[in-house]
């Protein structure tokens, strides 16, 4: 029996803003802490990097796929045709900790698109 092909996990330059956005408010909350937090969110996102790369449907569907207003349809359309257009036609949430993950993903290859804490509304961009 064949082992399944581990899928590349990357991650693209919005994801990376978003994780030093969130070291930037753990210092805010908490300049002491803020370290210490960070290092526990990249070991739990490793993890999930682990997770993806043998199994990248690992997450729940993306939940803002649901909406149903006209402004959140058009992001959403948005979205999805630049997922499709890289070749990842799947955007899914991964939980991490108090954290949500959305990513692109095909059988093979996994792009983690931004990460946002649970109480907030919406991913940011900064591309």
């Amino acid at each position: 029996m064949a082992l399944p092909l581990n899928a590349k996990v990357e991650a693209a330059p919005n994801f990376l803003a978003n994780l030093d956005a969130a070291h930037q408010f753990f210092m805010v909350q908490d300049a002491e802490s803020a370290d210490s937090r960070l290092t526990k969110l990249k070991a739990n996102i490793r993890e999930m990097v682990a997770i993806l790369s043998w199994s990248p449907a690992s997450g729940r569907p993306a939940r803002f796929m649901a909406a149903k207003s006209a402004q959140a349809t058009l992001k959403t359309n948005t979205v999805q045709q630049l997922a499709e257009q890289a070749g990842l036609p799947t955007l899914r949430e991964y939980v991490v900790g108090q954290h949500i993950v959305l990513y692109a993903h095909s059988e093979t290859e996994v792009v983690m698109l931004a990460i946002k804490h649970q109480r907030q509304l919406v991913y940011s961009s900064e591309t």
